[in-house]
C-alpha cells in the first residue's frame, strides 16, 4: 500500500505496506520500494546507493541498466508463450532476451524454454537447494502450508530435505494470513503431529504472535559454475567507486 519512494524498515513496516519481498530483502541490504522505479533509483542514490539490484524490472523502461538477466524456471519455462491476458508473458521472448546479457535456467529445462533463446545468448544455470535448517527435518512429519505462487517448489524442497510431509495447504501467492487462518493451520498440524513449516516468504506474512510456533525453511540458489555470474558482475562492482 505504500507507494515511496521509501527506504523499507522491517522494525516499523509490515507485508501490507511494503510486501513481503521487500522485508526479505531488506535483511540483507538497504532496500526501497516505489510505485515510479526511477524515483525509487533516486531516493536509493540520495541514501548513499552506489549500486542498485532491481528486482521485476525488465520492461520498465525509466531507468538505463547496466546488466540484465532473464530468468528462467525450468520448471514452468515460459508457459504457453503467449502475450497476457492469453498467456503469462509481458513481451515475445525475443524482445526481452534481446535487451539481456544472459539468461539464467533454474532447474532442468523441462518446457524447452532455452531452444526458444536467440542463438549466442550466453545461458547460466542454477538450482535452489534447501538451506541449512531442512537438515534437521530429515524423517520427521511436517505440515507445510505456503501462498507462493508454485507451492510445489517448496514441497518438492522439503521431500528433498528427507522430511515426511504428512500433510499440506497452499494459499494464493503473497496471500495475507490471518489470526483465523494460523489457528486452523496449528490445529490441522497439532492433529496431524506434524511440525507446521512455511518459507521466509511467507513467514513475514504471518501474524506476529504465531510466529515463534511455526517453523521456517529457506532455499539458496547453487550455481553450477560460479565464474560464470561472477564474470558479469566484476566489471560492474569494479566501476562502483570505494569510499575513502
Amino acid at each position: 500500500t505504500l507507494k515511496g519512494p521509501a527506504r523499507v524498515d522491517p522494525a516499523s513496516h509490515d507485508s501490507t505496506a511494503v510486501g513481503d519481498e521487500a522485508l526479505l530483502l531488506a535483511e540483507l541490504r538497504p532496500t526501497w520500494i516505489s510505485a515510479h522505479r526511477g524515483a525509487g533509483a533516486q531516493a536509493a542514490v540520495a541514501g548513499g546507493a552506489q549500486a542498485i539490484v532491481m528486482d521485476d524490472g525488465l520492461q520498465n523502461p525509466t531507468l538505463e541498466k547496466d546488466l540484465s538477466l532473464l530468468i528462467i524456471d525450468g520448471g514452468f519455462g515460459f508457459g504457453n508463450g503467449r502475450i497476457i491476458p492469453a498467456g503469462p508473458l509481458r513481451e515475445p521472448v525475443a524482445a526481452a532476451a534481446s535487451r539481456c546479457q544472459a539468461a539464467v535456467l533454474i532447474g532442468e529445462d523441462e518446457r524447452g524454454a532455452l531452444a526458444q533463446l536467440p542463438p549466442g545468448l550466453p545461458v547460466l544455470r542454477a538450482r535452489l537447494v534447501p538451506g541449512p535448517e531442512a537438515a534437521m527435518l530429515a524423517g520427521q512429519p511436517v505440515f507445510a502450508f505456503c501462498g507462493i505462487a508454485s507451492p510445489r517448489k517448496f514441497f518438492a524442497t522439503l521431500q528433498e530435505a528427507g522430511a515426511i510431509l504428512a500433510g499440506r495447504e497452499s494459499f494464493a501467492d503473497h496471500y495475507p494470513f490471518d489470526e483465523g487462518d494460523m489457528q486452523a493451520l496449528l490445529a490441522q498440524a497439532e492433529s496431524l503431529r506434524a511440525l507446521p513449516v512455511t518459507t521466509k516468504k511467507d513467514f513475514v506474512r504471518i501474524p506476529p504472535q504465531f510466529r515463534s510456533r511455526v517453523t521456517v525453511v529457506t532455499v539458496r540458489l547453487a550455481w553450477e559454475e560460479p565464474a560464470a555470474i561472477e564474470s558479469l558482475l566484476d566489471p560492474l562492482a569494479a566501476r562502483v567507486p570505494i569510499p575513502a
